[in-house]
């Protein structure tokens, strides 16, 4: 019998002023061609890495995840640190090489800067560190000890890899984890996010800029001088969390809650750091609509598969579309969702019409983590009518 599912969609509308929040390998903006026209894009990845940031900024430091090859250097700290702080005082020496011996089944490479670092960028939470050297249960000075193969077969039977397979912190249990050479330790990610695409054609425009040599008194030209890529754009933002697949990452139903609520407010205030301090681009979306959906996601960008043309602005229209499109769906498909959450700051009857009444951002993420709480309790939820 399949088991039951719950998709909370995520769509967001959200207007940049001149930024290039998101850059190619040339420097200029990131851009998709879609409907015929040349469309701003921000990658899905660069907004997962922004989420990520925000989503951290509301977890205590010891309970975050963290993405690195320098995994070994991390448990050789730890490793280090005196018994009264949860180490186990080897020296360095010995806490490198006992890192090491212990992380071995993952893949540990020497780099050339002769630091041992894992094989690839390996997604974990602190505290699994921690459950690592718990491992050892006191033997850490005993194992130090050792020669290297009797060390080696020692740890080889410590479950090392199976205490990186529990435990997740949120950030891993939503985002996910994929080790190609290990699949023991590969977590499937809760959240699927949507490269945001502009709603409208765009052009690339360039900022010609000076800098002064403030000591030159003699040379009245610039010290520097250089040019920088922008654009401006509303964009239209996508992303799905799997309720279900983030329950089986998590386990505790009130940590999924959470962290389902935590993901939907860090993804809509997030925002990608590209040229942050040049352009000062960070604003908040005009419209956030949450659909609750148990049968599949459904991304609804092709409202903007003509682009918007806008005489007085494109924000209006933008959501005016994307209440149409919605409805387009829901009456071709009969892919109705099973709520409708939403909050704007644009004034249109049609979106009253389709999305109800507009909510405060605040009182949005409540109803969420209440109807999110029902659906783990009881494994449905009520219809609004009901």
């Amino acid at each position: 019998m399949p088991q039951p599912t719950l998709f909370v969609e995520v769509h967001i509308l959200q207007s940049l002023p001149p930024s290039n929040a998101n850059r190619d390998d040339s420097g200029t903006p990131k851009q998709a061609l879609y409907g015929g026209t040349r469309r701003a894009r921000v990658s899905s990845q660069a907004w997962k890495r922004a989420t990520r940031t925000e989503f951290a900024k509301a977890v205590e430091p010891a309970d975050r995840a963290t993405r690195t090859k320098r995994i070994a250097a991390l448990l050789a700290e730890r490793l280090a640190r005196p018994a009264a702080e949860g180490g186990t005082g080897l020296d360095t020496a010995q806490a490198d090489r006992l890192a090491a011996a212990l992380l071995e089944p993952l893949g540990i490479t020497k780099s050339s800067k002769k630091e041992e670092q894992s094989a690839y960028l390996l997604f974990f939470g602190r505290r699994q560190l921690d459950a690592i050297v718990k491992l050892l249960d006191g033997r850490a000075a005993e194992l130090a000890s050792l020669p290297d193969a009797d060390l080696k077969a020692e740890v080889g039977q410590l479950p090392v890899v199976a205490t990186l397979t529990t435990g997740h912190p949120a950030e891993v249990a939503l985002f996910g984890r994929m080790v190609a050479d290990l699949p023991a330790l590969n977590v499937d990610a809760a959240v699927q996010v949507a490269h945001a695409l502009s709603t409208h054609a765009v052009r690339t425009e360039f900022d010609y800029y000076t800098a002064v040599d403030d000591e030159n008194t003699e040379d009245h030209g610039a010290g520097m001088i250089g040019t920088v890529e922008f654009n401006s754009s509303t964009l239209y933002r996508y992303a799905v969390l799997g309720v279900h697949q983030l329950r089986d990452n998590l386990s505790s139903l009130k940590d999924t809650r959470e962290a389902a609520v935590r993901f939907v407010d860090a993804f809509t205030r997030s925002m990608p750091t590209g040229h942050q301090n040049s352009f000062a681009h960070r604003t908040l979306p005009h419209l956030v609509l949450l659909t609750l959906r148990t049968d599949q996601p459904v991304n609804l960008v092709s409202a903007y598969e003509e682009p918007v043309v806008g005489a007085t602005g494109l924000a209006t229209e933008s959501a005016v579309r994307l209440a149409g499109e919605l409805h387009s769906v829901t009456a071709t498909w009969g892919a109705e969702p099973l709520r409708t959450l939403a909050a704007y700051n644009v004034e249109a009857d049609k979106l009253t019409e389709v999305l109800g009444p507009s909510v405060a951002f605040p009182a949005l993420l409540d109803s969420l983590g209440d109807l999110v709480g029902q659906w783990l309790a009881n494994g449905e939820i009520t219809k609004a009518d009901a």
